[in-house]
């Protein structure tokens, strides 16, 4: 079983690692072939959340993921719609995610792309990462958790899967409704149906393996196992090649693309994507998948993001090219405020424990 597991890993960060250089070459952003944080903020403002001009599309690789996985689950019986722990806990843990994601310029899956791509602005960030994971196992090892979830009734496992094909209906059928970048990366795009059938690829193969950034660094760290992270491994290795191989490959910290070089602002966003996807049971693109799966505290994460998305540009937090906003560094102390406190309170002889963990989604 554990050579399977391996196996379906491997084929998992081969494929991702393809298509992460390959949807560059057909259009998206350099270094974006997938960014989680980055697509769900252009759906924010491709459904008019957010005004930045710039970042507005509703990506098809979204949908897909969310898509993706939806079907393999029912095909394979594992489907289950649950839902009903922490509900607002959730919701906030997910927008500061988003915080620190776009203070970094990107999920913990761009990290290893752009790493992949010669950006040496996400080495801080990779070391950020991998010290809130630590941190957030640190309180998993404690008693951490924020309660177990409940069987629910169908239409509420079902709640990301519409919305995505409400999504999708409205790109095909009513596209003037939406709004559309005219400039930047948000109009900078690979073509809608490769976009689509690689988010479905990816969905179901993610769904399959349980590929989770944040859950490869934990586990490694808490148990020795190294299977997840075998995904994160193999993605890199080979977006690295297809991007030395394309010319796609840029080494160094100036003129990265959608990167900024302010090196303790990358390290310390994404520590608090890495806190934030270990105290939620999974990183951005694990809660897409687990909402396909029917995991409604998932769909509630990923509602979350998609509001994270939309604050982030509203209110500034949003990092530029330029570096981190005097609003985003607010935002990052405000951030581990919330998840520090939360985690106490929530974690079994240091504050008010409650239920059983659901860290073991990732």
């Amino acid at each position: 079983m554990e050579i399977e597991e391996k196996r379906i890993m491997i084929i998992t960060g081969v494929i991702v690692g393809l298509l992460g250089g390959g949807l560059v070459l057909l259009g998206n952003p350099l270094n974006m072939g997938f960014c989680i944080a980055c697509f769900v903020r252009d759906i924010a403002g491709g459904i008019g959340l957010h005004r930045a001009e710039v970042v507005q599309y509703v990506r098809p690789e979204v949908i897909g993921l969310i898509l993706g996985s939806f079907i393999i689950s029912k095909i394979s019986g594992e489907f289950r719609p649950m839902a009903g722990s922490a509900t607002a806990t959730r919701f906030l843990f997910a927008v500061f995610m988003m915080f620190g994601a776009l203070i970094f310029l990107g999920c913990p899956l761009r990290m290893v792309l752009r790493l992949a791509g010669g950006d040496l602005n996400a080495v801080p960030g990779f070391f950020g990462f991998a010290v809130g994971i630590i941190v957030g196992t640190e309180f998993l090892k404690k008693g951490y958790n924020l309660g177990r979830s409940y069987s629910q009734k169908n239409l509420e496992g079902y709640s990301a899967p519409i919305f995505s094909l409400v999504l999708l209906a409205l790109l095909l059928l009513v596209p003037g409704i939406l709004i559309f970048s005219e400039e930047g990366p948000g109009s900078m795009t690979a073509p809608l149906i490769v976009s689509l059938i690689s988010g479905l690829v990816v969905g179901a193969l993610a769904q399959r393996s349980r590929l989770c950034m944040a859950g490869g660094i934990r586990d490694v760290y808490l148990i020795r196992d190294f299977t997840l992270f075998t995904g994160f491994i193999f993605i890199f290795v080979v977006a690295l090649v297809f991007n030395i191989v394309v010319g796609n490959f840029n080494l160094g910290f100036v003129d990265q693309p959608v990167a900024h070089t302010e090196h303790l602002f990358n390290f310390l966003s994404m520590a608090l994507v890495g806190i934030c996807a270990i105290l939620l049971g999974g990183c951005p693109l694990r809660q897409l998948i687990l909402a396909g799966s029917g995991d409604g505290d998932a769909s509630v994460a990923v509602f979350g993001m998609l509001t994270g998305g939309a604050l982030a540009h509203n209110f500034g937090i949003a990092a530029s090219p330029a570096g981190a906003t005097t609003a985003g560094i607010a935002a990052l102390v405000v951030g581990f405020v919330f998840v520090f406190a939360t985690a106490f309170m929530n974690t079994e002889g240091l504050g008010v424990g409650v239920g059983s963990s659901k860290s073991a989604d990732m």
